[in-house]
């Protein structure tokens, strides 16, 4: 059962780590990002959206609808090729860009658009398509979605320090560096970490979009779950302990929305409980609270965690 979306949403996210990188910066020797100006600690909406995917993929990559496209070792082109075969397009001579799309039916049909059609198809086959969206016009042109789920970068409370670890591994990979040690098969290495920080992400749920793609009430729910549990199934020794502390959402009235999503954000607050000089190392060094006393009128709170 596929329900309409009605409602707008917006959320707030709140993760922490400890004693882990949460995102390595790749322009940076996988050291995690830092805002340079402000010392605060950054994860991309890209790393969240991928755990999000991942979660999706584990949970209901079995059941129609649920695949993913964006996924370890896609060849994009080919799964929009395939979705040009199930709706019998002729894939030897597909619609160079949108605008040639638009003029031509589809083989045998006598109606439609070929890039629509391939669009939608997709949509309804990949939920990371009609979550996040995509674009889909590198090969046989499926044209561009824009996904109703929008999120922004994840940013530290307080800044950060980034830790190096030296660590040592009893053996080598090859005979002749073993050779080259002279016996002694131990091999040096660095680690970066975090000590310990509290992230905040920001999260949008456009029901006008959603009806664009096929985004409905089932499909909300599953990313809500995914908010709250991807971390409990990304486990890694470079990401340290991770967790969603906290997933408050505002759920609106209103397709188009009954208040500013910045003053609903505003609502939740998050304050250090140690003294300045004292470093936070938990959860529990700070307190989050959610005012309700100044929620706009026809919006309502809804915290998951």
């Amino acid at each position: 059962m596929n329900t309409p979306l009605k409602n707008r949403y917006d959320f707030v996210l709140v993760f922490d780590v400890k004693d882990g990188n949460p995102n390595g910066d790749p322009d940076a020797g996988n050291l995690p990002r830092v805002d340079a100006e402000s010392g605060q600690g950054i994860v991309t909406d890209v790393c969240l959206k991928r755990k999000i995917r991942n979660f999706v993929q584990m949970t209901q990559g079995s059941n129609p609808g649920y695949d993913i496209f964006v996924k370890e070792k896609a060849i994009l082109n080919q799964l929009i090729g395939d979705a040009y075969k199930r709706l019998d397009i002729d894939l030897e001579n597909p619609p160079s860009d949108e605008k040639d799309g638009k003029k031509r039916n589809d083989k045998g049909a006598g109606q439609g658009k070929e890039i629509d059609k391939a669009r939608l198809q997709m949509c309804k086959s990949y939920y990371d398509i009609r979550t996040f969206g995509a674009v889909m016009s590198t090969g046989a042109n499926a044209g561009q979605v824009r996904g109703p789920v929008q999120m922004t970068f994840g940013r530290s409370v307080d800044p950060v320090v980034t830790l190096e670890h030296s660590i040592t591994r009893m053996a080598v990979a090859t005979e002749a560096e073993a050779e080259k040690q002279g016996g002694d098969n131990r091999t040096m290495g660095r680690k970066n970490t975090i000590p310990y920080g509290i992230y905040v992400a920001y999260g949008f749920v456009s029901a006008n979009l959603a009806n664009q793609t096929g985004f409905c009430e089932e499909d909300l729910n599953l990313l809500w779950d995914a908010l709250a549990n991807m971390f409990e199934h990304d486990r890694s020794a470079a990401r340290g302990l991770m967790s969603t502390q906290k997933l408050v959402l505002f759920k609106h009235e209103s397709a188009i929305g009954n208040a500013p999503a910045h003053k609903l954000f505003d609502l939740v607050k998050i304050k250090k409980c140690n003294p300045a000089d004292v470093p936070a190392r938990s959860f529990a060094d700070y307190a989050v609270s959610v005012d309700y006393s100044a929620l706009p009128d026809k919006v309502e709170i809804i915290e998951k965690l």
